[in-house]
């Protein structure tokens, strides 16, 4: 057995070659100096300062993430900079490359904060505050809960404004946390001068078509993923194609187009759309949009196309199959606010037909309004039926004349389960069936109803609903109405009025003129011969609202869902009290107005009588008449040089027209058209630089 030693060992002494010794005496003759265990030289902290300074003044966050790799690489960087360094590298590549761009929303959420793992003592804390202020911003604009609760809200964005006040303390030539803290960022594309003598509204609606195209081919050319996504998940960025509109449905851009095709062709065919509608369950408002959100858009590019076709009458299908039934009235409705492609929820606090539902059918409504097709009609009228019963009745407190927002089932009565009839309470986010809610949605359908059947009793609750609402506009009263009451339904109505205003194109009645006097006074200054001070000055609000601040509709963006209201945040008690007024938020719906002749939401019974077959560029149009036996519209091209395009007309009805092209004061020049169908092709040329009128009347 070994014995182990208690004694220390003595050291071997350490013996220098002569030629060593000769080299270590000749080094200490010439002053210089060896020491053992020397302190590694660390980076200046004037370095570190300015590079951190460079990267928060950086344009863009790709710059931004070069110079601190550039920092992280450098040699003898202090050990804890480094580290803090190299966490803010991970959390920037995050945010620049993320497939889901609200990856933050749940922490930032729970906490009001998102955790980097850098303190404030950190000469990169600045940095972190400039992205979680830009957190903060986004999630309080997408959360309805916190966005529509002011103290809540306070909270949020208070937040949000001190971090960004500590990001551009630190960093002042930071572009973006300026914008964020209300100033106006001017966008770098600029537009040639227009020409002389072109017109005041052609000028800023060209310019807002313009914009509005440059926003979506970013989107097109920056966030589109393979797989079809935006980064906003299906839910949300199926909803984009609404504020496309105005370029997607009004003109023929074949990069757009097949942007939007991909992406409907990509969410239809995911696993939970495979039988035409979701297999996810939850409500109406949610389940319709995957299938909505992007066959609608594809019966307005490809009508022809079978595959389209079918899948809107799959739903259909669905509709007559499993979604609906007949109540103890006899009335067709549908049975649940919760339902998906193959079950419905039966629970007696979600078992509603609400005026959310016409979107489950969205596209089937189009496919009717497009064809005529009978048996869609027969569904449709009867199901329409129910509601224009449901508005009549006065029950539960409900006034007689009022759409409710939802009818029970299998009863039948106005309401849900809670004792308010204008509360049905079937869904955990308590405001979103809250009466009067989609009621837009409604409204145009039994609109549609009455234009396609031609019965006027699809028109009664719109007539009543417009004279209890013009009833409270001329004898308001003096104190607020109680919840239910005709004066609280009246006070809420004023959504009535795009209704209103398909009525009236189709038809030139004045029977509403004075309700839409005061509800849609722009209405007046869309038709031919109106006010156009008014429209050039609300044509002018929307150009200069997407002419600066593209960031904020575009890199900033955290939720496809709301990619054109960055603005909203800057009203008064949004991110400050006494709000930004040179925020304006763009009004898409007015360039869809103006160049395709429907004067209200373009989802349901669009009315856009015509679709420009040409780019949305360097041209304005300005549709004037848009009836069943009269169209007419005002054209001006930028360009140098003569331009041919096409368009196709909707609401004419067959027959014999004369398709006259005015040219400045030069002699028009006629040819006929022959409708025979729902959708008529014509074909002409613009001059350059020219205002130019465009009729087709009904010989």
């Amino acid at each position: 057995m070994n014995k182990i030693s208690t004694q220390p060992k003595r050291r071997r002494r350490a013996r220098l070659s002569p030629l060593l010794l000769l080299l270590f005496v000749a080094l200490c003759a010439s002053g210089c100096a060896l020491t053992v265990d020397q302190e590694p030289r660390t980076t200046p902290a004037d370095s570190v300062r300015e590079a951190v300074s460079r990267a928060g003044n950086a344009h863009t966050d790709t710059e931004r993430l070069a110079i601190l790799k550039r920092l992280s690489d450098l040699p003898n960087l202090d050990l804890a900079v480094k580290r803090d360094t190299d966490r803010l590298i991970a959390a920037i590549e995050r945010w620049t490359t993320s497939k889901r761009l609200d990856y933050f929303g749940g922490q930032i959420g729970r906490t009001r904060n998102y955790n980097f793992g850098i303190g404030k003592d950190s000469p990169l804390y600045p940095l972190t505050c400039f992205y979680r202020g830009r957190m903060l911003f986004w999630l309080t604009l997408e959360n309805s809960g916190i966005r529509r609760n002011p103290q809540r809200r306070k909270i949020y964005l208070d937040k949000a404004v001190a971090n960004f006040r500590i990001a551009k303390q630190a960093f002042p030539n930071n572009r973006i946390v300026r914008m964020y803290l209300g100033e106006s960022i001017p966008t770098e594309k600029r537009y040639s001068a227009p020409p002389h003598g072109a017109p005041e509204w052609a000028i800023f609606q060209r310019e807002g078509l313009e914009r509005l195209t440059d926003i979506i081919v970013w989107w097109i050319d920056h966030r589109m993923q393979e797989d079809g996504q935006y980064g906003g998940g299906w839910g949300d960025d199926c909803e984009m194609w609404r504020w496309w509109r105005p370029v997607l449905v009004g003109f023929d851009d074949a990069k757009i187009t097949a942007a939007q095709e991909k992406f409907s062709v990509a969410l239809m065919s995911q696993g939970h759309m495979t039988g035409g509608y979701t297999s996810r369950m939850t409500d109406v408002e949610h389940t319709a949009e995957d299938s909505a959100d992007v066959i609608t858009p594809m019966m307005h590019l490809a009508p022809d196309d079978a595959i389209w076709r079918n899948r809107s009458l799959r739903l259909v299908e669905l509709m007559e199959t499993l979604w609906t039934g007949r109540n103890q009235r006899g009335q067709l409705q549908f049975k649940s606010t919760y339902f998906t492609v193959s079950r419905v929820d039966t629970n007696p606090n979600r078992a509603c037909d609400t005026v959310y539902h016409p979107r489950a059918v969205q596209p089937a409504l189009l496919l009717w309004q497009r064809t005529g097709d009978k048996r869609l009609g027969r569904l449709f009228s009867t199901w329409m039926d129910t509601w224009v019963d449901a508005a009549a009745r006065a029950e539960r407190g409900k006034p007689a004349g009022i759409i409710p927002s939802a009818i029970h089932w299998p009863d039948g009565r106005v309401g849900g389960t809670h004792p308010d009839w204008w509360d049905p309470h079937n869904h955990r986010e308590s405001t979103l069936y809250l009466w009067p809610t989609a009621m837009t949605m409604m409204c145009n359908t039994l609109l549609l109803t009455w234009h396609m059947t031609g019965d006027e009793k699809y028109l009664r609750p719109i007539r009543s609903m417009a004279a209890i609402r013009l009833k409270y506009l001329k004898n308001p009263p003096k104190e607020p109405p109680a919840p239910g009451s005709e004066a609280w339904c009246a006070a809420k109505l004023g959504l009535l009025a795009g209704t209103l205003a398909k009525y009236k194109r189709l038809t030139g009645s004045k029977e509403f003129d004075e309700l839409l006097a005061r509800d849609y006074p722009m209405l007046t200054a869309l038709e031919a011969g109106g006010r156009r001070a008014v429209l050039v000055d609300s044509l002018r609000r929307t150009a200069e609202a997407l002419r600066v601040n593209f960031e904020g509709y575009t890199s900033e963006v955290r939720y496809t869902d709301r990619v054109l209201r960055f603005p909203t945040m800057f009203k008064p008690g949004m991110m400050f009290r006494e709000g930004v007024a040179d925020f304006r938020t763009p009004n898409s719906q007015l360039l869809y107005a103006t160049v395709t002749g429907d004067p209200g939401d373009g989802g349901y019974f669009p009315l856009n009588a015509v679709r420009w077959l040409t780019p949305p560029r360097d041209i304005a149009a300005l549709v004037t008449v848009a009836g069943d036996r009269h169209f007419a519209a005002e054209l001006y091209h930028f360009g140098a040089r003569k331009r041919p395009l096409g368009a196709e007309l909707y609401l004419l009805k067959p027959g014999r027209y004369e398709m006259i092209l005015r040219i400045g004061n030069e002699p028009p020049a006629s040819q006929e058209v022959v409708v025979t169908g729902l959708r008529t092709r014509i074909r002409f040329e613009l001059p350059p630089r020219k205002l130019c009128t465009l009729t087709v009347r009904r010989k």
